[in-house]
């Protein structure tokens, strides 16, 4: 029986794993949800990824290109002549008032390297990049960590609490952190 030729198949696998992670979770990732997800035998996905960790690897990689150039594309866009606090409440203000099923997805594959030390360097790298795009703009690199740090740290408690978000306590807040 002569094998079907399918180039789009790992990538149609790990886009499947991102969707079974932002419908279900880390803890809903098998790689039989994923073969059904992405409509392909049981064996393709073990063999393009042997492990959990390889394909949670891969999608945090997928996920991590996107939310790297959105926030490269922020950078770009970063005004002098703006007070940078106003330019990250703006940045989170925007963030969550849009569909919040991608940020949260994000974190969902951020967070698993809490757990997963295979995923762990991904998830490092990805916070390096932020803080080299920021660190280049601004002129300083330990100011864009506490500033990368300063917006994971309020996604994250927005996401977690639904509370509204006010765009004058983040100013406030970054504010007193960049001094």
């Amino acid at each position: 029986m002569a094998r079907r030729y399918d180039p789009d198949r790992r990538q149609r696998i790990i886009d499947a794993a991102i969707a079974v992670v932002g419908e279900r979770g880390i803890a809903g990732l098998s790689h039989r949800a994923v073969a059904a997800a992405a409509e392909v035998p049981l064996g393709s996905t073990t063999y393009h990824f042997a492990t959990l960790d390889d394909l949670l690897v891969a999608a945090l990689r997928q996920a991590n290109r996107e939310c790297l150039a959105d926030f490269a594309c922020w950078v770009d866009g970063l005004d002098p002549a703006v007070p940078l606090a106003d330019q990250v409440a703006e940045l989170v203000g925007q963030t969550l008032a849009g569909d919040r099923s991608r940020v949260e997805l994000e974190y969902e594959l951020y967070l698993a390297a809490l757990r997963r030390e295979a995923v762990r360097p991904i998830a490092a790298e990805c916070l390096n990049e932020m803080v080299r795009l920021l660190g280049g703009r601004i002129g300083d690199e330990q100011t864009a960590r506490a500033v990368v740090a300063f917006i994971d740290g309020l996604m994250l408690q927005h996401l977690l609490t639904g509370q509204p978000f006010e765009p004058a306590a983040v100013r406030a807040g970054l504010a007193g952190v960049l001094g």
